[in-house]
């Protein structure tokens, strides 16, 4: 029998504006908020532990301790790389520098709550 990942616990300063953020970027929705300010989102219609992982946001006054070890990436399922791209800036990401050459096919982008937690790899696929 095969485990399968059913969230993912981000700690970060503002969990209500990462979740609205990571919710209009994926299409989420709130599932619920626990009492220690905790906002978990997911897909509609499927709720925490259906088949996609959900995301928790725990909020946290714990400085990073430096980089982290996990990045997401998302390609758009409905539009192309550059409107996708223009969508997202929309939605308060920020282009971040981690050493690019220029010449990529995907961008690097920083969540809005940027440095707490830093996403690094909006890595919009181009063709």
């Amino acid at each position: 029998m095969a485990c399968r990942i059913s969230e993912l616990v981000i700690d970060c300063a503002d969990p209500d504006r990462l979740a609205a953020f990571w919710s209009k970027v994926l299409g989420y929705v709130e599932l619920g908020r626990e009492d220690d300010g905790s906002i978990e989102i997911g897909p509609p219609d499927a709720g925490s532990g259906g088949p996609q992982p959900t995301l928790l946001f725990s909020p946290s006054s714990d400085p990073r301790p430096g980089k982290l070890r996990l990045h997401i990436d998302v390609n758009a399922t409905d539009r192309d790389q550059d409107a996708e791209l223009e969508r997202l800036l929309a939605l308060g990401a920020r282009p971040a520098d981690i050493g690019q050459t220029g010449t990529e096919s995907w961008h690097v982008l920083a969540d809005p709550n940027t440095p707490d937690y830093q996403f690094y790899g909006s890595a919009l696929v181009g063709t």
